[in-house]
């Protein structure tokens, strides 16, 4: 008789972990089934014109006599200042900053001759909405030399910069747009998977940048005045049978 109920209460046992492992096992399946999911990106482009141009134009003048150097200084800003005043430019868009003067024996580690003692820098900036005609003036702008004066620029060519700020007004729209190639992507999937697609699990949205329109070798995206603003975000949609 104990013999008789050990073996049926092993037989229980048996069948109950069978069973246990069982029921465990279609609960994995279900669970694993239930969380499928596909993650898509979705592209968003527009060609947009910059409508803000910055330009600095920098020039140097160097002498042995201060009073005579500060006058060709001012020479070169009365010259700069009309050249920009001819092409269409009002006073309320033209800055003259203030000068850098460098006296060069003054300097406390200076040593040796020097060709001229004195070196003074200035510069006018413009700032202008109209894009286009910065950009006609930046094409005449050998005139300059031409009346004496050469532009300088301690970190490269001395050209305009052009900006698009505007950003905020495509955004909206531009998000919809990468949001809903990003689902025709997840529907085309979930098609060739034999699923349906579900509702979004995850999103990202990424970030917003402006490069430039035309792959131009050396030239930086700020040179251009047509860019392209790009963002592509990321949705993850659920999948169900």
């Amino acid at each position: 008789m104990k013999s008789l109920f050990a073996l049926t209460a092993a037989l229980i046992l048996g069948l109950g972990i069978a069973a246990g492992g069982y029921l465990a096992g279609d609960g994995l399946v279900k669970s694993r089934l239930g969380d499928r999911s596909v993650s898509v990106k979705g592209l968003s482009e527009r060609e947009v014109k910059a409508d803000l141009a910055l330009w600095a134009l920098r020039f140097v003048v160097t002498g042995n006599d201060l009073a005579e150097t500060q006058a060709e200084v001012k020479r070169n800003a009365e010259v700069v200042g009309n050249f920009l005043k001819s092409h269409g430019f009002s006073e309320e868009e033209i800055e003259l900053q203030a000068p850098q003067v460098t006296d060069r024996l003054a300097q406390m580690y200076s040593s040796g001759q020097f060709d001229t003692r004195f070196i003074i820098a200035q510069q006018l900036v413009l700032r202008s909405t109209d894009v286009d005609k910065v950009a006609a003036a930046n094409r005449d702008s050998s005139a300059l030399v031409e009346q004496g004066v050469v532009l300088s620029n301690e970190y490269g060519p001395v050209r305009p910069s052009y900006l698009f700020t505007r950003i905020a007004d495509v955004k909206p729209e531009m998000l919809e747009e990468a949001t809903l190639r990003a689902r025709e992507a997840a529907e085309t999937f979930a098609a060739d998977s034999g699923a349906r697609l579900g509702g979004i699990r995850r999103a990202w949205q990424g970030q917003f940048s402006i490069q430039p329109r035309d792959e131009i070798p050396g030239a930086q995206e700020t040179e251009q005045v047509m860019k392209t603003v790009r963002v592509v975000s990321t949705v993850e949609y659920l999948l169900v049978d």
